[in-house]
């Protein structure tokens, strides 16, 4: 049998190397943790969307007492920015998560689900899009969900 050794490169900076835009969007994910409604989980996350016109949509997580009809954060966000922006190509998406402790220390990172809409949010635009996941003590930037999910599911298999 053949081995594939898969590797990612994640970058691990500090919220000052961030740019402006970057920390905005970063700080509006933050934000965003407090428009949460998380009554079963306490987990409360905020996600923001950066478009090429340097626009910011933000999202946060939704629980329901029938746990199928939640929705995460960035779906929230991606999906706003789609519904209300579609020809607008999302560039950059940031997350934040807090708990009843406060924020996070170390990033948060996508679910499965959220992962599979950010390829197919890089599909939709034909380009990759950076994620950075903000915890207290650094910042995870992600050039691609490829970093995340290197064997994806996408619209050249079907």
């Amino acid at each position: 049998m053949e081995k594939r050794i898969l590797k990612s490169t994640i970058g691990i900076a500090k919220m000052d190397e961030m740019s402006a835009d970057e920390q905005r969007l970063i700080s509006k994910a933050i934000e965003m943790t407090n428009h949460s409604y998380a009554k079963y989980s306490h987990f409360n996350v905020g996600a923001a969307v950066m478009l090429e016109d340097g626009s910011i949509i933000g999202g946060c997580n939704q629980e329901n007492a029938a746990f199928g009809v939640t929705i995460c954060a960035e779906r929230t966000a991606l999906f706003a920015a789609a519904a209300q922006n579609p020809e607008t190509p999302v560039t950059t998406i940031a997350i934040a998560a807090r708990n009843d402790q406060g924020l996070l220390a170390t990033p948060v990172t996508p679910c499965g689900t959220c992962r599979q809409a950010m390829i197919e949010t890089e599909t939709r635009y034909g380009r990759p899009l950076r994620i950075l996941l903000f915890g207290t003590s650094c910042v995870y930037v992600i050039d691609g969900i490829s970093q995340l999910m290197p064997l994806s599911f996408s619209d050249c298999q079907l």
